[in-house]
């Protein structure tokens, strides 16, 4: 009788699930919409508060905001189902896809159709970059964080601790000055850490299980890889699916190829996890064109790097992509919030987030630049130049109009068919 009542308000999370384009800035503006104006079950205060409270955080933003208005409204169960609403359609679609590519690889003509994906994809990233630098780099100690971990990233982007690193140094390194952003508060009381420990006992298990099936050729060892690795995403990402694509591209398309993967892995029955470089623009594309929330691309990612093993490992890299990247989301987000009135008395957690912000967009333009090298952009023929052009349409078309991002990958694919058949 008790999840009677809420029917009305889940029915709205599902339509919200299969209408809500264009990443975390447009759930934001159709949440407003629809939970505050239209339905009133948060307030416009209440709904600012959840999504700066969701950018403390690392994880998908827009799905946690989303969770802790189940949360307010009916506790740790209605939170639950929310999220599962919420993510649910467009995981299925993303993992459905994933089935599909042996398909479009048959057919060179349906292949041709993704042909300008790739370009779009870096358009998409370029354009989140643009949009991340005005906001985040401000002073000159981000400026300074945003070039080295431009840099950094640029050049040692196949080492998987880059992105932990620079975020972890990016908030160390703001810390150092307590003068721009002091603490104007009595100390807040001490905060009780361990409603955090599941958390963290994932986190190290989840590890500690990856590197030993690795080392000892477990059966079906990249099972465990696989939820390591989701996991680990959606535990460090900050920024949204604008950084979650490039570590994942940096994971299953450009590791694999390392000297040093390939060394550690020559005497193993089993090879590591990899996707092809073209199959992964292509998720990272068409996830774009769907509704609901970009991490959902896990789903293809896990299904897509479990192919080779049939289809019912392929399933079960769907399933394990999409609940290994949302549960450290859920886990974090319910476990802080109950404490996030008192966390906000903290200085150093604003000092850690500007440092924080400006490694992220470094490696989200390092990301760009790195992703650039595998399109054709300076070869003197046609398609060099229509890359070109789909790169910069695309930022231009994200910057200076309103039109939604399906829009734009639709305009891609038809791209692709006409210079298929021309």
């Amino acid at each position: 009788m008790v999840l009677l009542r809420h029917i009305p308000f889940l029915k709205a999370v599902f339509m919200h699930s299969i209408t809500a384009f264009g990443g975390p800035q447009g759930h934001l503006g159709m949440m407003m919409k629809t939970f505050v104006h239209q339905r009133e079950y948060v307030t416009e205060k209440e709904l600012m508060e959840y999504n700066s409270f969701c950018q403390l955080l690392p994880g998908a933003s827009s799905t946690q905001v989303l969770t802790l208005i189940g949360f307010k409204r009916g506790g740790v169960y209605l939170a639950v189902l929310t999220l599962l609403i919420w993510i649910m359609p467009a995981c299925i679609l993303m993992s459905a896809f994933s089935f599909l590519l042996p398909y479009i690889d048959a057919k060179n003509s349906g292949a041709e159709v993704f042909k300008f994906i790739q370009p779009m994809a870096v358009g998409f990233i370029a354009y989140a970059s643009a949009k991340s630098y005005h906001i985040a780099i401000t002073n000159t100690i981000t400026r300074v964080i945003f070039l080295v971990g431009s840099i950094v990233t640029f050049f040692l982007f196949k080492s998987p601790w880059i992105f932990p690193v620079l975020i972890v140094l990016g908030g160390f390194v703001t810390n150092l000055s307590k003068i721009r952003i002091p603490q104007k508060d009595d100390p807040p009381k001490k905060i009780k850490w361990g409603n955090i420990w599941l958390f963290a006992i994932i986190f190290f298990a989840a590890g500690v299980t990856s590197e030993l099936a690795r080392k000892n050729d477990w059966p079906n060892r990249n099972v465990f890889n696989l939820f390591e690795n989701m996991y680990r995403f959606g535990s460090l990402v900050f920024g949204g699916g604008q950084v979650l694509i490039p570590m994942m591209y940096e994971q299953y398309v450009e590791r694999p190829k390392s000297p040093v993967v390939q060394r550690k892995n020559q005497d193993k029955t089993q090879t590591v996890l990899s996707i092809n470089r073209d199959e992964f623009y292509i998720g990272a594309g068409m996830v774009r064109a769907i509704p609901g929330p970009v991490f959902s691309v896990a789903a293809f990612t896990g299904g897509t790097a479990l192919k080779e093993k049939g289809s019912t490992w392929q399933l079960v890299g769907c399933a394990i992509g999409a609940i290994a990247i949302f549960l450290p989301s859920a886990l974090l987000v319910l476990f802080f919030f109950p404490i996030w009135h008192n966390l906000q008395k903290y200085a150093v957690v604003y000092r850690a987030l500007e440092g924080i912000n400006a490694a992220v967009v470094g490696i989200m333009v390092a990301s760009t630049l790195y992703m650039m090298k595998d399109i054709s952009l300076t070869e003197l023929k046609t398609v060099s130049v229509v890359n070109i052009a789909v790169i910069l349409c695309t930022w231009a078309l994200l910057a200076y109009s309103r039109l939604p991002s399906p829009v734009i990958v639709a305009f891609c694919l038809l791209l692709g068919a006409g210079f298929g058949m021309a």
